[in-house]
């Protein structure tokens, strides 16, 4: 633990700056530079580089590649919020005749929407933007090479159709909306669409030599909105804090939190490796945690944005090689140094100020069938329902203010908890999108789909066959399940 909830042990920061020492060192990076995250600020900056005398810190610019796909992201959800638009609609609502019309912004978003992974030719990231001035030169003659909504094929020109919806909605250049709407709002003054003192300069560092040779810097044009931005350590902290827990007069904390989910099919490759995609945003399970965040790269630069929301911890990591360090390990092991070194403390447990008798009612336990669950009223003003122990179906419910209560995650995501009463106002059982829970397995005074043969205690009819006594192809013996009067209770004793 720390002394100081805003200080990192020093046993900690070594580790940090060793892991960035070894990245650099054995990636061969002209310069790598780092910061840690937690508590809202950056708690650590660290940086290696190959020139004595000129380390780079938090104010140096790097280019950070497709974390521009994020920065484009928050602009599209926030024209949701606003009303102007809805993740469903087809893009040929708003930018007709790009022949990728009928895909929609959320499939767009989530890269699903079957466009092609690159531009036609030539190398879109080593030649200038003003080789592709329309639409039609990013798209090409036949944009789709995947039905659409189908699979997760991750696609530039896909966001650069974004960015050209966000200009035609706003009626700006995508450049002047995103500083407006979420450059200055943030603080994020050292983010830019173009290069500004002081920056790192880009390199492609020999394979099989140790030597340098300098990339070309080019002006993306209609790409922009795919990869065009430079940043610093500095400004992508502050973002991550953003991506965490929202800021009002950007996004909200729940819209932050819709682009954290998965939205895109995984494929089998990615399913192995823990790996899917949100809206804007990259998901992968690693060392037993959920990150986000988002990787980049142009040529002369690396960069890498992950975030830990459980435990509180983010990283960024800038290079300027074209390849090298494998920055997404980096930042993942960053983010598990400090959260394995230095635990989140959680805030103290206090208990609610207050809570209706309707909802306290409802806590307990619960059966669906003969599967035990346990219902909670929590701190949040949400409950919680879930199996009683091991694995099972399980998701938070908030309230709608009718007596209902809606799933917010998993399977109930979305469905109704109604708690139905019975005329004296008792609660008889819950409905979860046609489940029934009562309060003992197959309460027999309970509406149970099918009914329940001899009531809950009561006994099996002195007729019953073998058959009737058979579950599963196994023979239900005479035993009784203590505490709780099971239905199966033999009138003689008898063998099959």
């Amino acid at each position: 633990m720390t002394t100081s909830q805003e200080e990192l042990l020093p046993a900690t920061r070594r580790a940090l700056l060793h892991r960035i020492a070894v990245a650099q060192a054995e990636g061969r990076a002209p310069s790598l530079v780092a910061a840690v995250v937690r508590g809202g600020r950056a708690v650590w900056r660290g940086a290696r580089t190959s020139v004595s005398g000129h380390e780079p810190d938090g104010n140096v610019q790097y280019r950070i590649g497709s974390i521009t796909k994020t920065f484009t992201a928050v602009l599209v959800l926030r024209l949701r919020d606003e009303g102007l638009l809805d993740l469903g609609d087809p893009l040929e609502k708003y930018l007709p005749g790009t022949g990728a019309g009928e895909a929609t912004i959320a499939e767009l978003l989530a890269h699903t929407a079957g466009l092609a992974a690159e531009s036609p030719g030539p190398w879109w990231e080593r030649t200038p933007g003003s080789l592709r001035p329309e639409l039609g030169d990013v798209l090409g003659e036949q944009p789709l090479l995947h039905p659409v909504g189908r699979r997760h094929h991750y696609s530039n020109p896909g966001y650069t159709l974004l960015g050209a919806l966000v200009e035609e909605v706003r009626g700006a250049p995508w450049e002047e909306v995103l500083r407006r709407e979420v450059l200055e709002p943030l603080g994020l003054d050292r983010t830019s669409a173009q290069p500004q003192a002081p920056h790192a300069g880009g390199w492609a560092v020999h394979p099989w030599a140790d030597a340098m040779l300098p990339e070309p810097l080019e002006d993306l044009g209609r790409m922009a909105p795919a990869g065009q931005l430079w940043s610093t350590t500095d400004d992508l902290a502050r973002f991550a804090v953003f991506l965490a827990a929202g800021d009002d007069r950007v996004l909200s904390a729940e819209s932050v939190r819709e682009m954290r989910v998965p939205a895109a099919p995984a494929e089998p490759a990615d399913v192995l490796d823990g790996a899917t995609y949100g809206l804007g945003l990259q998901v992968q399970r690693r060392d037993g945690r959920l990150l986000c965040g988002h990787s980049g790269s142009l040529p002369g630069f690396l960069a890498n944005l992950t975030i830990s929301v459980d435990d509180d911890v983010a990283a960024v990591v800038l290079a300027n090689c074209t390849s090298g360090p494998a920055l997404s390990a980096v930042g993942a092991d960053l983010v598990r140094i400090v959260a394995e070194a230095e635990p989140r403390i959680p805030e103290p447990w206090r208990p609610l100020a207050q809570v209706e008798p309707s909802v306290l009612e409802l806590a307990g336990q619960w059966y669906w069938g003969t599967h035990p669950f346990a219902l909670r009223v929590t701190a949040d003003g949400l409950v919680s329902l879930g199996p009683l122990s091991g694995a099972g179906r399980r998701a938070r419910f908030r309230a709608n203010g009718d007596g209902t209560w809606i799933g917010l995650e998993g399977y109930y995501a979305g469905e109704v908890l109604r708690p139905v009463r019975r005329p004296e106002g008792t609660v008889s059982h819950l409905d979860l999108g046609s489940f029934v829970f009562t309060r003992q397995p197959y309460e027999e005074a309970a509406p149970v789909p099918g009914g329940v043969r001899g009531g809950l205690g009561g006994s099996v009819s002195s007729g019953a066959t073998p058959a009737d006594m058979a579950i599963g192809g196994g023979l239900v013996g005479a035993a009784v399940l203590a505490g709780c009067g099971f239905w199966l209770r033999r009138r003689h004793e008898k063998r099959f």
